[in-house]
């Protein structure tokens, strides 16, 4: 035991002096929740529009008032010829435009029907999407006062709709969970990617070789200060999305630091098998990063959908432990569910924790050359 403590007090050094690596695992978790928290997010809001308005009637009006006040759009004027919609959407004026055509309000309060039409720019057709289905609702919302409930129209259906977890529909609550995730993966296995490696570089592995510790201790050794460090990381996140994004925990904090232990764990273990595979750091980093972030960002779910991919893809993500702990971390955190409802989970994490430290183990080379 003594040896072992002097290995992880040995490891909390090294990591203590490299001041560059510890400003590394300390300041991105915290930019990156402010960045996807801030900058990154599923609504769409400020959008350009223009309106062609051929009805100049009271209801015309009231709608374009009502995009002017929404905080999705920004009426930037009025068009006098349809040729003037081609030019703003070529000059990237705008998202949509609004056309209204004559006797609007004449036909809505006459005839109980009118027409609008809405242009969008489908370059991007997710956005193009989004900023249709909002106009499309101010203007349901119009309809719904002008045609009250006890107004018995033909085959009249009413839906009702109801957001639970995240009412207000708040992006936060998708990024925070997907943050940790990245974040935690990435830079525990960057970080004890080198672990092993460095050792051999600077020539200290004979020394390490030659004392009395066993494999597994020296390799458990290596995982303390960035175990350490990858917690503070958590809390640092959990306190930004509390109090700067307003994200909640909903369920047992305690429970979700436990889970992010292990998870932190899997990716140290991770981490030390690429190191225990490679000769050189450059190397080493390379396959924690690159080869790491891109499986990680699109097998978690936490960008794309896991639905949506071919059926093998979707066996394939089973195989990272990110898609277990995004599904984890967002039953805890925005569901606040208990351990009955992710002991699956948790099972899954812990075996593959298992499993790559017992690969670390089984790569770890006792002797040189």
């Amino acid at each position: 035991m003594k040896s072992f403590l002097a290995f992880v007090r040995k490891e909390f050094i090294h990591v203590w002096r490299d001041r560059k690596s510890l400003l590394i695992l300390l300041g991105m978790p915290a930019a990156m929740v402010l960045i996807f928290g801030f900058a990154l997010s599923d609504e769409v809001k400020e959008s350009n529009i223009y309106i062609l308005d051929y009805a100049q009637d009271q209801a015309s009006h009231q709608l374009a008032e009502r995009f002017e006040n929404s905080r999705y759009f920004k009426l930037r004027g009025y068009l006098q010829s349809p040729k003037e919609i081609d030019r703003v959407f070529r000059e990237n004026k705008a998202r949509l435009t609004i056309i209204f055509p004559r006797n609007f309000y004449k036909d809505l309060m006459h005839q109980n029907k009118a027409q609008i039409q809405l242009i969008s720019d489908a370059s991007d057709a997710n956005t193009a999407n989004t900023v249709s289905n909002y106009a499309s609702n101010i203007i349901l919302d119009y309809q719904r006062e002008q045609y009250p409930a006890e107004v018995n129209l033909p085959l009249q259906i009413q839906i009702r709709t109801q957001m639970l977890y995240n009412p207000l529909l708040e992006s936060a609550y998708n990024f925070v969970p997907g943050v940790i995730t990245l974040v935690l993966i990435l830079l525990s296995a960057m970080m004890t990617s080198v672990a092993i490696v460095k050792e051999k570089e600077v020539g200290t592995m004979e020394l390490v070789l030659v004392s009395p510790t066993e494999p597994l201790m020296m390799i458990l050794s290596k995982m303390m200060p960035y175990l350490l460090l990858s917690f503070v990381d958590v809390l640092i996140i959990l306190f930004l999305s509390r109090f700067v994004l307003g994200v909640p925990v909903h369920g047992s904090l305690i429970l979700l630091l436990m889970v992010c232990v292990l998870y932190i764990t899997t990716a140290l273990a991770l981490g030390l098998l690429i190191s225990t595979i490679t000769n050189s750091q450059q190397v080493a980093m390379f396959i924690s990063l690159v080869g790491l972030l891109m499986p990680s960002l699109i097998f978690s779910g936490f960008m794309f959908p896991l639905e949506n991919m071919p059926l093998g893809l979707q066996y394939m993500s089973n195989l990272f432990p990110t898609r277990w702990f995004f599904i984890i971390v967002q039953s805890i955190m925005i569901k606040g569910l208990g351990i009955s409802s992710i002991w699956k989970e948790i099972l899954i994490l812990a075996f593959m924790t298992f499993a790559l430290i017992g690969l670390s183990l089984r790569n770890f080379k006792v002797r040189l050359g």
